[in-house]
């Protein structure tokens, strides 16, 4: 079973920061951003620790390939405007490059919001932008990861179909490949609860399990076709504990790293702590069990 999480990439150790804290969960796989999601400033590649990182992950028997960087969120493929798109691809080239050079090899990125130009245009406008940033880096073995999305505002790749529209007019198909997130294909409505093998059974017919690089195992704080995106703790939201661990434990992703990005926990003492869930959350997946005290004991363990 490969299980981890999002953890940080920041400070003085950097990339090392981040296997040590995959470690301190528990996890056997993990994902990092290669700077703050919410900008596109990057620190030089020279900074990143990207030896001592390969160094703790031999140490620690994780394999470069189950390591994920996720794209930040403010790039966006799926618009018409040629300044904006321009700048996506020049932005994406570096973070493939990047990615490339900490030795990973799978970037999971949004597939971005056509904000009106309609659904048909935007995906591909998205392909189109795919090819770009994959010409520019030829001689990189790096794998884009199309995520599902749930579905909020003009969002693209909301379904099954979307999503294989974008494959398809992608030239290079051992470039491209999908990050299945729970919460966002539950919040796009599709059944995972009630509907587990036919869900799992559209995305093989649809897609092809073959593009199936990564998953993202989130519960929702919305039902069945909210299109909210809002994630919520393993077993505290409307998919439930029971479905996400059939998600974990599927013999068919063994050899898929699982990754969480649940909320951290706020401390009743004060909304300004807040605690990361994720060494708890493992346990209690290993654990086979949903312990409903668990946000308790997560604020416990961290304040004591």
């Amino acid at each position: 079973m490969l299980l981890g999480s999002h953890v940080s990439n920041n400070g003085v150790k950097m990339l090392l920061g981040s296997v040590e804290e995959a470690i301190s969960y528990g996890a056997n796989c993990f994902m990092i951003y290669t700077g703050a999601p919410q900008n596109t400033f990057r620190k030089n590649v020279n900074q990143m620790n990207i030896d001592k990182m390969h160094a703790a992950l031999k140490e620690a028997n994780i394999s470069l390939e189950h390591i994920i960087v996720h794209c930040p969120y403010i790039v966006n493929l799926a618009q018409q405007d040629t300044e904006k798109f321009s700048f996506a691809v020049d932005f994406l080239t570096k973070e493939v490059i990047m990615t490339t050079a900490i030795g990973a090899k799978i970037m999971v990125l949004h597939p971005g919001a056509h904000v009106g130009s309609g659904s048909e245009a935007g995906v591909k406008r998205i392909a189109e932008g795919i090819n770009y940033i994959i010409q520019n880096t030829y001689d990189s073995d790096v794998i884009i990861a199309i995520e599902t999305m749930a579905g909020k505002g003009t969002e693209c790749g909301r379904t099954f179909q979307e999503i294989k529209a974008i494959i398809d007019m992608v030239e290079d198909k051992s470039r491209i490949g999908v990050c299945l997130d729970t919460c966002h294909i539950n919040d796009a409505g599709y059944d995972l609860v009630n509907n587990y093998d036919g869900v799992f059974k559209e995305f093989d017919d649809v897609i092809g399990f073959d593009y199936l690089k990564v998953i993202h195992v989130n519960d929702s704080k919305n039902p069945l076709s909210s299109h909210k995106d809002r994630h919520e703790n393993i077993g505290f939201g409307t998919i439930g504990f029971e479905t996400l661990s059939k998600v974990i434990y599927d013999e068919r992703f063994a050899s898929i790293p699982k990754i969480l990005e649940t909320p951290y926990v706020t401390s009743p003492i004060s909304k300004d702590l807040v605690y990361p869930p994720y060494k708890h959350e493992i346990a209690m997946i290993k654990a086979k069990t949903f312990d409903e005290n668990l946000k308790e004991l997560i604020v416990f363990d961290y304040e004591n």
